[in-house]
């Protein structure tokens, strides 16, 4: 693990930072030495892999200074103060300050050892968690899937990298197609245990002694393995938490505790409740909802994602226009405003069946979005409209759609986008910048 990793050594004395870089060396670090702090900020900054032992009392740019200096390029980085005979208020403000820990000389090398140890790997956990948070915003993997620059999505995909890291029980809440089940998968995916098992069960519409035997076992014939057993080490994600009945809530519950901390298979539980005024809290025992509620996720309804609308709504039918091998409909800013004001009341999954219609209407080149949207709310019993937006919101979602289809279409020539939309490059690379439209995703 540790000969991966690197130790930068900062000391004013050659002889300590020699002695210091040969002892490490012997443990499998790869060492670094800098004489001075002013040497040493010349090739340290946030993309070191490695951990920093400095001196505390250096000539020109001391310890502390180069601390505070550390921080601010990269409050992640584990700094290990050494510090000398009567030294220790001073180490007390380093780590307020945000050292790793501290050494007093003289020091045993074996603590020496043991602290960089822990401080490689706090770095390589903080560089693993930036990795992925990275992979979040570039899409990538099934992150991807989660569509939408929101204020709600982006914090959405973060809780998701925060709890799949955290590896404990996890309570998913949310209207009905909104993506819960994906949002399961992702908690996976990104977590310590994405190479393991992952295994989905729903305790909706079944008996109860089926669910029992399913969940817990034992089978009388010995042909299915309970699945308990089966995910042992992995993930279960347990749909419709809220049909288990009081005593399977219980017998769940039981074997949660059993299993400590961190818990050696994690359970995500999925709430679906649909019923006015009801709540996963109050369908739930007690014991239970507050045991898988100290990490929960709500998805936000389609209605409050704004812009999100319009970006699914395209791709939506942009892969449906593949699939039936015609033109995906081209939106006015009429029906723009129209998918933007709609309830939504199915979410995601609603918004699927009314793009692949859209698409089929166009094929056959009649119908609008309108009379979709007002089919959808009569079989919902919903009105046709939500509270109104400002003008602005519509205006700005419907100018980034248009450019957005417009670079999809001429496959990122900006030439062939400027003459189709009447737009000077200037004005075009403004708006582009102003939407986080980037050419390179086009081409």
């Amino acid at each position: 693990m540790a000969s991966a990793m690197k130790i930068a050594i900062v000391d004013d004395e050659q002889d300590m930072r020699q002695s210091i870089s040969q002892w490490l060396a012997l443990s499998g670090f790869d060492t670094e030495t800098y004489g001075s702090a002013e040497e040493a900020l010349k090739s340290l900054g946030p993309d070191f892999t490695g951990a920093i032992i400095s001196d505390i009392r250096m000539p020109g740019m001391d310890g502390m200074q180069f601390l505070k200096k550390l921080m601010s390029l990269d409050s992640g980085l584990p700094v290990i103060m050494i510090t000398g005979h009567g030294d220790v208020p001073m180490a007390v403000e380093a780590m307020r300050v945000g050292a790793f820990d501290f050494l007093e000389k003289p020091f045993n090398p074996d603590r020496m050892t043991e602290l960089a140890k822990k401080a490689t790997t706090a770095r390589r956990l903080t560089l693993d968690n930036r990795a992925l948070r990275r992979e979040l915003s570039d899409g990538t993997g099934i992150m991807k899937k989660l569509i939408g620059s929101s204020p709600v999505m982006e914090r959405l995909r973060e809780d998701i990298l925060d709890l799949g890291q955290a590896d404990g029980h996890v309570l998913i809440e949310g209207e009905t197609g909104t993506g819960k089940t994906l949002v399961a998968h992702a908690l996976h995916a990104v977590g310590a245990r994405a190479g393991r098992k992952f295994f989905t069960y729903s305790c909706a519409g079944r008996e109860e002694h089926e669910v029992a035997k399913r969940l817990f076992g034992p089978d009388p014939d010995g042909a299915v393995i309970p699945l308990i057993e089966e995910a042992r080490g992995g993930t279960i994600v347990l749909e419709d938490i809220e049909a288990l009945s009081s005593a399977l809530q219980a017998r769940l519950l039981s074997w949660m505790n059993d299993q400590g901390t961190p818990p050696e298979t994690r359970v995500i539980a999925i709430c679906n409740l649909q019923e006015q005024g009801k709540t996963c809290e109050n369908a739930l025992r007690p014991d239970l909802y507050y045991r898988l509620a100290a990490m929960k996720i709500v998805l936000p309804p389609l209605r409050t994602r704004g812009e999100d609308i319009l970006t699914l709504f395209t791709r939506l039918s942009q892969q449906f226009s593949e699939e039936y091998g015609c033109e995906a409909p081209e939106i006015s800013a009429q029906e723009a405003a129209q998918l933007l004001q709609a309830p939504w009341p199915g979410n995601i999954r609603q918004l699927i069946n009314v793009a692949e219609r859209a698409v089929l209407q166009n094929r056959r080149g009649s119908g609008s979005i309108a009379s979709l949207l007002m089919a959808d709310s009569e079989e919902n019993d919903t009105t046709m409209t939500t509270e109104g937006k400002p003008l602005k919101e519509y205006v700005e979602a419907f100018e980034r759609m248009l450019i957005d289809n417009t670079m999809r279409r001429h496959k990122g020539s900006i030439v062939n986008v400027m003459e189709e939309l009447c737009l000077p490059r200037r004005t075009l690379n403004e708006k582009m910048a102003k939407y986080g439209l980037a050419r390179a995703d086009y081409t």
